[in-house]
């Protein structure tokens, strides 16, 4: 769905970006790369973190790659709209095979690495992929899926990093790799090199109109709002959009083009996180790139200090660690000028811990939260860059040519420091769910606004804060309880490590309910009376823990960060059903 906000006829609170940009209706590549034979610096921009020497690409050799590999699918039969699914974690030619697919008329559409046979077959199926790119390590999953669907093996391809500098320049005799053979034969797949044709010589599609710009570049899996994953398809221009506001902003700091900035790539690039920075804005801000296949919390440290990393975008798990754990005082990390969190609320208190050490190395940082999702390509809220006031959980203000509204349950427009559903109306907002008009419609307004399914507010000096999903939230006695906002005030206390509430049923009326995760150098440990008079000190009345306190080894995460609360929400009913009978 484009976006189909008039701004002649705004509701009575819209707030507006106090930032604006122009943005190019242009495909992809000529956005990045500016044409297929323009000159472009040799310098190598993408390393591959354990093998720097050997694993880099150049944005030369970046687009002659993609050149190659848009030649290669074309020859391999794919078609305008055909949609290619890559199931790997991150190497340095990720963003290349990203940018072929898309280059050579087709639609990208990236799997996590971890999914089982049974996740993998469903976005095989539901997006209709017609080629799958799977990492060598996954490749025994991605036969399985391909089998579940009928997908001919033929049409997988194994993704490894074999393919290294000396290919880039012309190519060998021997187009196999010993890996690819060995899989060819034991799984009837072939090998990616198969996709790169000897010469760079393609030339890709040229876009100038907003129709042509509207096209699907990628189909990225999200939960959307409600139900179980969907297909959130993003255009060309979506992209290019959400880059250039990115770019807006960071181009506040005068001193930007004058610092040497380098980043570490940590962010899976299967997510639209990871392919906005790393895909989109590396080669533009031209910051050379780092990239870390595995996650690995003591490798990650080691980078930063060999590398002399100066920014990172991180999720809350890792910038928990980077808080916590012990081992971080062995590293210099004096390098780093910033830092950013996204996919996950990050406790204020986590902010403050690594701002303090900060300080204590005499350096003045402050770890800035954003917020977006897949639905908006990726980001909506940040930060100016010279910021540097605390954020108090601010997730920032609204980015260049962004709309926002706060509504109530029933669509009326709230003012500011009232909490309500957050709507977004901007440039970056996805075309609507693949193949799923009835999810596009519960999701969108009438007139284009996307409903973000998050409760937040702003306030009078345009700060925004999240308060929660809308569907996680309690109610009692018909008022709503928001659980992150009790996290907050639990999390506060000194013997608490990590918390999650939800609600549970008691006696046919939903209550706050704490799972706590203690700090095991506190002593005495922190004790369940002294959470609840806590919160009962510092909230009214129907938001108390009335639900009862529950001491776990560790809270059940996704691996950005995000609380489970199914989970937690299923184990409640269980304990509480367990109780009820213990009481007969």
């Amino acid at each position: 769905m484009a976006w189909q906000q008039d701004p002649s006829k705004p509701p009575s609170y819209i707030s507006r970006s106090r930032w604006t940009c122009e943005i190019p209706h242009l495909d992809l590549n000529t956005w990045l790369f500016g044409s297929p034979t323009s000159p472009l610096s040799t310098s190598p921009i993408y390393f591959d973190a354990r093998q720097p020497t050997t694993h880099n690409l150049s944005l030369h050799t970046y687009r002659s790659l993609v050149k190659r590999l848009a030649k290669g699918l074309k020859f391999q039969g794919l078609d305008d709209g055909d949609r290619v699914l890559l199931f790997s974690g991150n190497n340095v030619f990720f963003p290349a095979v990203y940018l072929g697919i898309i280059a050579a008329g087709g639609i990208f559409t990236g799997a996590n690495p971890a999914y089982t046979a049974r996740e993998l077959a469903f976005q095989l199926k539901n997006s209709g992929a017609r080629y799958c790119i799977a990492n060598e390590v996954s490749i025994d999953t991605a036969v399985q899926a391909a089998d579940i669907i009928g997908l001919p093996r033929s049409s997988i391809f194994v993704f490894d990093d074999g393919f290294l500098q000396g290919h880039l320049n012309g190519g060998g005799p021997d187009r196999w790799s010993k890996t690819g053979a060995e899989f060819r034969a034991k799984f009837g797949v072939r090998h990616w090199s198969e996709l790169v044709a000897e010469k760079d010589d393609f030339v890709w599609k040229r876009f100038s109109t907003p129709e042509e710009s509207n096209k699907t570049a990628a189909i990225n899996y999200s939960s959307g709002t409600t139900g179980v994953p969907k297909g959130v398809e993003l255009s060309h221009y979506n992209f290019i959009a959400n880059a250039v506001q990115v770019i807006t902003v960071q181009n506040l700091d005068p001193e930007r083009k004058t610092l040497e900035t380098r980043g570490i790539g940590i962010l899976p690039m299967y997510h639209a996180y990871g392919q906005t920075y790393y895909v989109m804005l590396t080669p533009v801000l031209n910051w050379p790139l780092y990239i870390l296949p595995k996650f690995d919390f003591v490798e990650f440290l080691t980078c930063i200090q060999k590398y002399q990393i100066t920014t990172i975008g991180a999720v809350p798990p890792i910038l928990t660690a980077l808080a916590k754990h012990p081992v971080v005082k062995k590293f210099d990390l004096s390098s780093i000028r910033s830092i950013g969190s996204g996919a996950a609320p990050l406790p204020k208190e986590i902010s403050r811990e690594i701002e303090e050490s900060f300080g204590k190395m005499g350096k003045e940082l402050r770890v800035r939260q954003g917020w977006g999702m897949t639905e908006a390509t990726c980001t909506i809220l940040g930060h100016h860059p010279l910021d540097l006031t605390p954020d108090q959980g601010s997730v920032g203000e609204l980015m260049p040519n962004c709309l926002a509204r706060i509504v109530s349950s029933s669509g009326v427009d709230l003012p500011a420091n009232t909490p309500g559903e957050l709507l977004i109306s901007a440039p970056n907002i996805c075309k609507g769910y693949y193949e799923n008009p009835k999810a596009t419609k519960e999701t969108f307004t009438e007139d284009g606004w996307l409903r973000t399914g998050d409760v937040a507010y702003y306030t009078p000096t345009g700060k925004w804060h999240i308060v929660d999903r809308m569907k996680e939230l309690i109610k009692v006695k018909g008022n709503q309880v928001a659980p992150a906002e009790l996290e907050n005030v639990v999390i506060e206390m000194g013997g608490v490590g990590d918390v999650a509430v939800v609600g549970v049923v008691v006696n046919g009326e939903e209550r706050p309910r704490a799972y706590i995760v203690r700090k095991s150098e506190v002593t005495p440990p922190v004790t369940a009376d002294e959470i609840i008079n806590h919160v009962k000190e510092q909230c009214t009345q129907y938001k108390w823990i009335t639900g009862g306190v529950v001491f776990v080894d560790e809270i059940p995460k996704n691996p950005s960060g995000k609380i489970l609360r199914k989970v937690l929400r299923e184990r409640a009913a269980r304990e509480v059903a367990t109780e009820g009978k213990a009481k007969l």
